[in-house]
């Protein structure tokens, strides 16, 4: 069993994923003549999956199943072809996950974006840093359900009250617990500390490099 081991979550984590998440889902909109949203707008909408993104971003007038499997189809196509043109690693993780596995640490991605998507964006940004990437699958549960985390901690050969989980949302706090992780919020993401620290969060992490010394006290 590895005692030194951590699983991030994607989205607002590592990655800043939302300019190609609105615009993708904005073209999908604008396309059926529906209202789209500034980035701000999309904050609070990211972090359940794209499903539960696409109905947030619908009025809820149009939230019924058809028009939600329209956007859905056109966001998917849209956003395969922009995932990765202005979505950057936040400053200073890149440095940060490189110095962990350097160190021994076996680190997993759990992300509520699609299997495939979560692969590509992982695997272009930060190749053969992360043994274990795991999107949502069909069939799948999503995040707060903890068995996505559980499943990686069992692949990273580490008990789960052992693994930190590092995440930006009351979502990824309430996964951390519910595997029985510790769960680490990050004040860069996409939600404010306030729900972090409500959700659970055993620290807030401010700055990519401060990681080694936050754990150091657990």
């Amino acid at each position: 069993m590895t005692s030194l081991a951590a699983i991030f979550d994607l989205d607002g984590t590592i990655l800043n994923t939302l300019p190609d998440l609105a615009d993708s889902l904005n073209l999908a909109l604008a396309a059926q003549g529906l209202p789209t949203h500034d980035l701000t707008g999309y904050r609070p909408m990211v972090g359940n999956g794209m499903a539960k993104m696409i109905e947030r971003a619908l009025p809820e007038s149009r939230r019924d199943p058809e028009t939600r499997a329209q956007i859905m189809a056109h966001f998917k196509k849209e956003y395969a072809q922009r995932q990765c043109d202005k979505t950057r690693p936040y400053e200073g993780v890149p440095e940060l996950l490189r110095g962990l596995v350097d160190q021994g640490w076996a680190l997993g991605v759990l992300s509520n974006k699609d299997h495939e998507n979560t692969l590509e964006v992982v695997n272009h940004f930060f190749p053969s840093l992360f043994a274990q990437i795991l999107g949502v699958k069909p069939g799948a549960t999503t995040k707060p359900d903890p068995t996505g985390a559980l499943s990686i901690c069992q692949a990273l050969g580490a008990r789960p009250e052992a693994v930190f989980y590092v995440g930006d949302s009351g979502v990824d706090m309430a996964t951390a617990k519910g595997a029985g992780c510790r769960p680490i919020g990050v004040a860069w993401g996409f939600r404010p500390e306030e729900e972090l620290l409500a959700g659970g969060a055993l620290a807030i992490l401010r700055r990519p490099e401060d990681f080694p010394q936050i754990v150091a006290g657990f």
